[in-house]
């Protein structure tokens, strides 16, 4: 047990006594004790009162908050936390409900463990630290999530190469921890698809955008879709199932584009709607002609992961609306989005504001959508409200 102890400056707890689960490194007056990134340390008011327990970081966050209580945080500890997020998700109907087998288990902040994300794919747990604490976890955390689920899920993978802090140096090797390689395919809504959570982004596909991709396909029905961004093809294939006349995917990645050719094939055999292209987004818009399609998805990855790029991030995004908004055919439907935690809810569809205003094309709002159940915002910590959306009908 680390007895080291952080204590805060004087008028630096509101954020803290407010639940909120980060505590930056200008908050701290003095640390006693040795300590090292990834350790467990008790944190105290400067009145010398108890505050929180958490992992230390080096760093502008310094401490990632696991609990204010001052408790053990072991095994039972994870277990407990994980078993709730697991409940919360039966509740609300998306684990095992028997139309889809994939679902984010665990989401950081939003489940009360900061650094942590675990999402399941049909009988294999992909888990992600973004912390050397939640890294040095994994093991107790990988029997929980085994423990928790009963037997479904028998794998669990540890994927973290890319999301520990650099400066760590704790060198992860991705692998699995638990079981072994069982097959890659997943059910999502009734539809399949391929998952690699091996080489490909995040933990092998977005789950935080099933929601949507159901409302896309009830606007699919007899229009020309263009998907650009596409990663794995999940608006593609959503489109065909709800009838689109035809279906472009764009993506700037070869594996990307090997990956929807064969989901696409998984759910629709030999269907030559679908065609597929390697090729920058903003150059396929430049050579795309006017009034071709009349649904546009727009799902770029985040452009600022930080403050400092936040303006040239809604450049951007509003760029990229206007290409949009330039080409679609009249009575079109455009799903454009956001996954930058930097820029906000507000900012996001001001730079949309601003796309639709210099295409001088009358643009209307028909949802403003959100990430799912399953990646729940901590309503103590409104920066993991990420995913940003609007369906908008343009004239």
């Amino acid at each position: 047990m680390n007895d080291t102890k952080i204590i805060l400056k004087p008028r630096k707890e509101e954020s803290l006594r407010r639940f909120h689960p980060w505590i930056f490194s200008g908050a701290i007056e003095r640390i006693e004790g040795k300590v090292e990134e990834g350790d467990t340390v008790n944190v105290y008011y400067n009145d010398g009162s108890f505050a929180a327990k958490g992992h230390y970081q080096i760093g502008s966050i310094a401490v990632r908050i696991l609990t204010f209580k001052n408790e053990e945080t072991g095994y039972e500890f994870y277990r407990n936390r994980i078993q709730k997020a697991y409940e919360m998700r039966l509740d609300a109907g998306i684990a095992y409900n028997g139309k889809s087998d994939c679902f984010r288990l665990v989401h950081g902040e939003g489940d009360w463990l900061p650094g942590l994300v675990i999402d399941i794919y049909g009988k294999t747990a992909v888990m992600q630290a973004h912390s050397a604490g939640m890294h040095f976890a994994r093991e107790i955390i990988a029997d929980a999530i085994t423990e928790i689920t009963a037997g479904k899920v028998e794998n669990v993978y540890y994927k973290s190469d890319t999301t520990l802090p650099y400066k760590a140096q704790l060198d992860p090797q991705n692998d699995y921890i638990r079981g072994k390689y069982t097959g890659n395919t997943a059910t999502e809504n009734g539809l399949k698809f391929y998952v690699d959570w091996l080489k490909g982004q995040k933990t092998g596909f977005f789950l935080d955008q099933r929601d949507n991709r159901a409302l896309l396909e009830s606007y699919s029905k007899g229009r020309n879709v263009l998907n650009m961004f596409c990663y794995t093809g999940g608006f593609s294939f959503y489109a065909m199932r709800g009838g689109a006349l035809k279906v472009d995917s764009v993506d700037s990645s070869a594996k990307a584009i090997d990956l929807t050719e064969k989901n696409v094939e998984l759910n629709f055999p030999g269907d030559n709607r679908h065609k597929a292209h390697v090729k920058d987004a903003f150059k396929f818009l430049d050579d795309t002609e006017k009034d071709k399609y009349d649904l546009i998805i727009l799902d770029p990855p985040a452009f600022a992961k930080h403050r400092d790029a936040l303006h040239n991030a809604l450049q951007g995004y509003k760029r990229l609306n206007v290409k949009a908004f330039e080409k679609i055919r009249s009575g079109g439907i455009v799903f454009t989005f956001s996954c930058s935690q930097a820029v906000s809810r507000e900012q996001f569809r001001l730079a949309v504001f601003s796309a639709a205003a210099i295409s001088g094309r009358k643009v209307r709002i028909l949802h403003q959508m959100s990430q799912p159940a399953d990646h729940p915002v901590n309503i103590y910590h409104p920066e993991g409200e990420y995913l940003k959306g609007l369906v908008l009908y343009v004239e």
